[in-house]
């Protein structure tokens, strides 16, 4: 099933073939490298890929989109509390792949007003306070980053939370302003990626050996341990299994969550 219905897909106008292979899940059988040929064939130059730099997919798209067409766009986020190992990332595929990493930064005033109206680590103090500091520096900005593109890839899996169980390969993404959002790995397991990563040789964040499977702001993310879920390092002082940062909550995806 499609995560939209059509009546809401029809408020944007694509095409017919767009909106028929959203209803028949047409891409769920397709392959990763099969979507991103597609996905430029059909949206290039408006499409982009998005990655954080703190989780393996990204990179194993990275790797592939270069193969297809090195000319795609990446853009990361960058919070202003990102972890060194995360920045030395960007620069290492910046040099392999001979592409510049479009970095996004949120709105100054708004990060300013916020940290003086709550304080510098005011995310710890309540969730209502954290989704307001990703709310600020992650979805504000990727939201105007994503008016000038029809289409974004991400590194999205099925199996990372029950959150992203549901993913679709192909669907419409109402908080990122009703655009095409492209999940060519939705139903591939971290072992894949890993094999993926290993045969292909693809750059990952060094904070993976260290016991962070997934990194993503460093005041927001601490290694687990053994048969921890992978995901038990993002905000963990949250009780919450199904706590994202806003980007990826379909339920919030009309904006009006957080």
């Amino acid at each position: 099933m499609a995560l939209v219905a059509v009546d809401a897909l029809a408020q944007k106008p694509f095409s017919d073939e767009i909106l028929e292979l959203i209803q028949r899940d047409e891409l769920e059988s397709w392959s990763a490298q099969k979507i991103l040929t597609w996905a430029v064939g059909k949206f290039h130059p408006r499409l982009t890929l998005s990655s954080s730099f703190g989780a393996p997919e990204g990179m194993v798209l990275i790797d592939m989109l270069h193969a297809i067409d090195p000319a795609t766009r990446i853009f990361v986020l960058d919070t202003g509390r990102l972890h060194a190992a995360t920045y030395d990332l960007i620069d290492r595929v910046r040099d392999r792949y001979e592409k510049p990493i479009e970095v996004v930064f949120p709105d100054a005033g708004e990060v300013q007003a916020m940290v003086r109206a709550k304080g510098v680590n005011a995310f710890y103090e309540s969730v209502e306070n954290r989704k307001q500091c990703c709310q600020i520096r992650k979805v504000l900005p990727m939201r105007r980053y994503l008016a000038d593109f029809d289409a974004y890839i991400t590194g999205l899996r099925r199996d990372q939370n029950l959150n992203r169980a549901q993913t679709r390969k192909l669907a419409i993404d109402p908080g990122m302003g009703g655009i095409v959002k492209l999940a060519p790995l939705a139903d591939w397991t971290h072992e894949r990626v890993l094999d993926y990563v290993g045969e292909h040789k693809v750059p990952v964040n060094r904070l993976h050996r260290e016991g962070y499977p997934s990194v993503g702001c460093e005041p927001c993310t601490r290694a687990i341990g053994p048969g921890d879920d992978p995901r038990a390092g993002r905000w963990w002082w949250e009780s919450d299994a199904m706590k994202e940062c806003g980007i990826h909550v379909q339920a919030e995806a009309d904006g009006s969550g957080i």
